[in-house]
């Protein structure tokens, strides 16, 4: 059986992609210096267009601004590379199979729906334990998305915060860890 474990709320939400970046920076002292010297440029319509939903602000200048990172060995979070934003779509798409099967699996009071269903569940980062971590999408728009952390062991779990504030969060120990091991704040680019 499935557990919802529940929902972890930061104390003030960041909604300023910036105050977010920032927040990671501090919880994550080697992060500045992976920071890119210049932001990349992400074909945003492009991969919006063909995923059909905008995403999160936060999580766009954090793929801007940074290569791919492993963080504490364990949490892997990348974004699209310019010029090939279709093939993140399409990444995302083969992610979102595994989704609905776990969604379809799990035992939940109420229950968890893959994206484009909406409020649906969709894949930003995993770890390398086979842990997903999603947002669940929702009509208010992206900046007002939420994180929500599939386990392996299957244990779910909520946080009403973005996804960028979520690594800042969870590295910076301010969050439980329910179902994961204690993320070290180490990151590395890959």
């Amino acid at each position: 059986m499935d557990d919802l474990v529940g929902t972890q709320a930061p104390a003030r939400r960041l909604t300023d992609p910036d105050e977010a970046i920032a927040a990671l920076e501090l919880a994550l002292p080697g992060l500045a210096a992976l920071r890119l010297p210049c932001r990349r440029a992400i074909n945003w319509s492009v991969l919006e267009a063909e995923l059909g939903a905008v995403l999160p602000a936060d999580y766009k200048l954090f793929c801007e601004s940074y290569p791919s990172l492993v963080i504490g060995d364990f949490l892997g979070v990348g974004g699209p590379v310019p010029g090939f934003e279709v093939r993140w779509v399409h990444g995302a798409r083969e992610s979102l199979e595994i989704v609905a099967e776990w969604c379809e699996e799990a035992d939940l009071a109420v229950p968890l729906h893959p994206y484009p269903t909406p409020g649906g569940l969709l894949p930003w980062a995993g770890s390398t334990q086979g842990d997903l971590f999603l947002w669940s999408t929702g009509p208010a728009g992206p900046q007002e998305w939420t994180v929500t952390v599939a386990s392996r062991s299957s244990a779910w779990w909520h946080y009403t915060g973005g996804a960028v504030q979520f690594l800042a969060d969870l590295v910076g120990g301010v969050l439980e860890p329910w179902a994961l091991p204690q993320v070290r704040a180490e990151v590395i680019a890959r």
